[in-house]
């Protein structure tokens, strides 16, 4: 698709196209090709996932310097183009700040938002934002808040000796075969034109202001966080649902930051439980 400043969006569908609209937001580094890694579970739910690009990502045009916030204007171009006008939206990881994205700008079109593991924003109060967090992670955000080339610069560098072991519990989650299979090729498409969309996605969601408060958003949210995530600690969902109005916590004690895999059926299905027919027909 392309939007009004000429730029590629690179968009799939999954599952029952003829169901129940949600449009998903992939982790970072990821693709259009990260999902819930079992197909069935759309048709199952009748939902018809839609899934892109964030820019620089896979097809997607680079849009270097971009924020978070710019994400709801692509959301809008796609679903316009798609024939939709309400619609579930919900993020993963770095993709939750963009789903929120969304429902901030576009609340009307909005029919219920969710964002699993989650961060907060770089600036929330209160909040003491590398707590608990990873070395790897705390690296990417201190590199964050120095610019763009030094965020280029760090992942360039992070060969296979440099790159971060994750826990245990992170690698359970992501060598079982059905989630390798799938993260794979969507790692392997988000980084095959470079790394413009990693570096924007890190600058953008560690260093930088959002662009919108969270606060503000009002259509109905679930924050689901992993009580053992140490990728983005659980101190984060619990920020963000203390300060959304019309958020519940679902706190997972035992998961991690993979757990989110395992949340997304029960996410899915609290998503599309109060769309009608109406709200998702074309042109409604």
């Amino acid at each position: 698709m392309i939007t009004d400043d000429r730029r590629t969006l690179a968009v799939e569908e999954w599952g029952d196209l003829t169901g129940k609209p949600v449009v998903y937001l992939h982790g970072s580094p990821m693709s259009r090709l990260s999902r819930y890694p079992d197909d069935s579970l759309f048709h199952e739910l009748g939902v018809r996932l839609i899934t892109y690009d964030r820019p620089g990502f896979g097809g997607s045009t680079p849009k270097p310097g971009r924020r978070v916030i710019d994400a709801a204007a692509d959301v809008a171009t796609i679903t316009a183009a798609l024939g939709l006008h309400r619609f579930a939206v919900f993020g993963v990881s770095g993709g939750g700040p963009h789903a929120m994205a969304f429902a901030a700008r576009y609340p009307e079109r909005v029919t219920r938002l969710g964002a699993l593991a989650s961060p907060a924003p770089r600036d929330a109060a209160g909040l003491d934002w590398t707590a608990g967090m990873s070395e790897g992670n705390r690296r990417s955000a201190a590199v964050a808040l120095t610019g763009r080339q030094d965020v280029t610069e760090h992942l360039a560098n992070l060969g296979t000796a440099n790159f971060p072991t994750l826990p245990e519990i992170e690698q359970a989650v992501l060598s079982r075969p059905e989630i390798s299979a799938m993260m794979g090729p969507a790692f392997a498409e988000a980084v095959r034109p470079g790394l413009d969309g990693w570096v924007d996605d890190v600058t953008a969601i560690f260093g930088t202001e959002w662009g919108f408060n969270p606060a503000d958003i009002t259509v109905p949210t679930r924050i689901w966080h992993g009580g053992l995530d140490t990728l983005v600690p659980p101190a984060h969902g619990e920020w963000l649902a203390a300060r959304m109005p019309t958020a519940m916590l679902i706190r997972q004690a035992d998961a991690g930051h993979g757990g989110h895999f395992d949340a997304t059926p029960a996410m899915l299905a609290w998503l599309i439980s109060d769309i009608n027919d109406e709200a998702h027909a074309p042109g409604s």
